[in-house]
């Protein structure tokens, strides 16, 4: 398969390299050129712009922060450009947000598939995300043999939206588990238990997640560098869930709270760091 893909972050970097690693073909573009010069020495071709980059692929991946990002992107491309192209979007968006993709790029006579990721790093490079796609079932099977190379099990929730939904409850699943541990065990150490022992009752209970060990030696030791998923993302991710559930007139005043950790936690500094820097949050630093 010749692949294009745009956006070369922590995700797309990772992602790139493992289909590299696999044997494919894969044209990669940044707006901050930079980013790519690693990729390119790596085998990967560099394009100088975005309609290059899709011009010379008949399946392109879109590995943008948000909305604002890829209408930024696509805009820069010329409206015969995505003629019979397939366009992948993994990011995490809003399902109306998709849907408007969707129009614009089938308005230009391309194909679109949403297919947001859960996962960070560490799945993108062995090619286990987990993957979640929106869209007609004729573009999915069109898809699926790239992605069962990014994932083990690609699923096809439904039609564009639900997939991005999908994705989106799956977030607000991480900032919630990951607030409520930190909290637990902050209160633990404030009173001098000893951690291991917290942990051992955690684990032999139904309330355990795997996530909570994933996240412990760095919020023990206030270590959040080297993020795989670095909380601005999971900041920005949850302003969407609440503006989407809000809409839907859900009552969201729990993942309010946790909005704000959030913001007080990037007010530290910390917006580029793992997102288990809320930990940092909510102990103010200490």
């Amino acid at each position: 398969m010749n692949i294009a893909l745009l956006g070369t972050g922590l995700m797309g970097q990772a992602l790139v390299e493992h289909l590299l690693a696999e044997g494919q073909s894969v044209t990669v573009y940044n707006r901050t050129a930079e980013k790519v010069a690693e990729l390119e020495q790596n085998g990967a071709v560099a394009a100088d712009t975005a309609q290059e980059a899709l011009l010379n692929n008949d399946i392109c991946i879109l590995m943008l922060s948000d909305a604002v990002a890829i209408n930024a992107v696509l805009d820069s491309i010329e409206k015969e450009a995505f003629k019979d192209k397939l366009i992948i979007q993994m990011g995490t968006i809003a399902p109306n947000e998709s849907r408007s993709l969707k129009h614009y790029i089938t308005q230009r006579q391309g194909r679109y598939l949403e297919c947001p990721v859960l996962g960070s790093l560490p799945e993108a490079q062995s090619g286990t995300l987990i993957l979640m796609a929106g869209g007609s079932e004729e573009d999915y099977n069109v898809a699926l043999p790239l992605l069962e190379i990014m994932g083990k099990n690609p699923r096809h929730i439904g039609d564009i939206g639900q997939g991005a939904t999908v994705k989106l409850a799956m977030n607000q699943l991480i900032a919630g588990l990951t607030s409520s541990f930190a909290l637990s065990l902050a209160l633990v150490e404030k009173e001098g238990i000893e951690t291991e022992q917290f942990m051992s009752i955690v684990r032999d209970s139904a309330l355990y997640a795997p996530t909570f060990d994933k996240k412990l030696d760095r919020m023990l030791s206030r270590d959040f560098t080297h993020p795989n998923f670095p909380t601005k993302h999971l900041a920005k991710d949850t302003r969407l869930f609440l503006s989407v559930a809000q809409q839907l007139n859900l009552e969201t005043c729990a993942l309010e709270g946790i909005s704000q950790l959030l913001d007080k936690t990037l007010a530290q500094g910390l917006a580029d760091t793992d997102y288990s820097a809320m930990m940092a949050g909510i102990t103010k630093g200490q």
